[in-house]
């Protein structure tokens, strides 16, 4: 898909070029979709626990249960981009996710909420899955880890500058505006995606049905989940937390965290595909657990935000990693259902870190939560490492 330009300082002169139009409109478009998102993580748990009086365990149901949808939908979603395009799921997606955020507005009570996160789970799958399916078809060859780096700079300026949107629009007009701003986010990137072409390729007559669940995707999308899980939790709890601690600005935690990743990920754009995935993510994952527990043990702003920003390492690297080990060994017409299976770990993550760590808090507080979720992390790196190791062992035998 990506055509030939004039290459960029120490490149082949024959190397397809990344920043395509397509690419650009691709990452505008998840640009608006992941702010709005970002606007809506700490939102969401605010929302529940203060306008609608949930407790500990509500709100870990409320904020996981956008997941528990997208978990079953993701593979249909990725076999379904694979055979019918990859843009339809983009656009429907985003116009769903912005329908859906509306209408928490007028939202009368909890069980009303978790019903519109639900919805919300749809449209994360359709939309999710169709653009790391179309970002895989736009990546040159032996560049899928730096497109995914580049590329996911979209998800994390949008995780570093929706909080400080919601937080504004919730100072402004109460949680009505803050819901509509996350929706006017959510239709630009609808229309944004109008302007992405159709980049999956069409499927031989006779080509054998891909499985739902690509195997795969199912070792690297366990690691995967170790550490999203984690993050997740984390990023459920963190503005409670934060003014547990007294910590008013909650939302320039999540400032650093995504600019720490942008920047991390521009700088070592090219890393994931220079080094064994399973490498770089087992060190990615320790970095996750070292930082969530810092922040567990230091019940203050200093540790907050150190361990915040050494979380955001190790998450800059974690599914460039992971991605990287599935997308450079599936064929183009399976990249849909292998990024619905990886996809399926994220869906687990997102779902089950909040509702793990919001039992773990109703019981032992905080704090706790967040060090389950640190060895959670941990586990996840001693596993990379263990294949790490059993991959050296047959390279010296080869």
């Amino acid at each position: 898909m990506a055509g030939s330009g004039v290459p960029a300082t120490g490149e082949l002169e024959d190397e397809p070029r990344l920043f395509t139009p397509a690419f650009i409109a691709l990452s505008l478009a998840e640009f608006a979709y992941f702010t709005a998102g970002g606007l809506e993580i700490p939102l969401a748990p605010l929302f529940a626990a203060k306008a609608l009086a949930a407790d500990e365990v509500g709100v870990g149901i409320a904020v996981g249960a956008l997941a528990l949808t997208a978990l079953f939908l993701r593979p249909l979603a990725g076999r379904t981009s694979d055979r019918r395009g990859r843009r339809p799921l983009l656009i429907g997606g985003a116009l769903l996710y912005a329908a859906a955020t509306a209408a928490h507005a007028i939202a009368p009570d909890l069980t009303v909420m978790i019903g519109l996160r639900l919805v919300l789970g749809v449209a994360e799958a359709f939309f999710f899955v169709a653009g790391f399916a179309a970002l895989a078809d736009l990546a040159p060859p032996g560049r899928t880890g730096e497109a995914l780096s580049i590329n996911s700079l979209s998800l994390y300026l949008g995780v570093a500058v929706g909080p400080l949107i919601g937080q504004s629009l919730l100072g402004i007009g109460g949680f009505t505006l803050a819901w509509l701003g996350a929706a006017a986010l959510a239709l630009l990137a609808a229309v944004i995606a109008t302007r992405i072409p159709e980049t999956a390729r069409p499927i031989e007559t006779g080509a054998p049905v891909v499985p739902l669940i690509h195997r795969a995707a199912i070792g690297p999308g366990l690691a995967l989940l170790s550490g999203i899980a984690a993050m997740a939790g984390f990023f459920a709890f963190v503005a409670l937390y934060a003014e547990d601690i007294g910590v008013a600005d909650w939302s320039l935690v999540m400032l650093e965290f995504g600019l720490i990743v942008v920047g991390t990920r521009l700088l070592f754009a090219k890393l994931p595909d220079r080094v064994r995935p399973f490498r770089l993510g087992g060190a990615a994952l320790a970095l996750t657990a070292v930082g969530i527990a810092i922040v567990a043990v230091l019940p203050n702003a200093a540790g907050l935000f150190v361990g915040s920003g050494i979380l955001a390492l190790g998450v800059a690297f974690t599914t460039p990693a992971f991605f990287s080990a599935v997308m450079s060994r599936v064929a183009p017409h399976e990249r849909g259902a292998a990024a619905g299976t990886m996809t399926v770990a994220i869906d687990l993550a997102f779902g089950g870190g909040p509702m793990v760590f919001g039992f773990v808090a109703s019981v032992a507080g905080i704090p706790a939560a967040f060090l389950t979720g640190s060895t959670v992390a941990l586990a996840g790196a001693v596993g990379s490492m263990l294949v790490v190791r059993r991959g050296d062992r047959r390279d010296a035998g080869a």
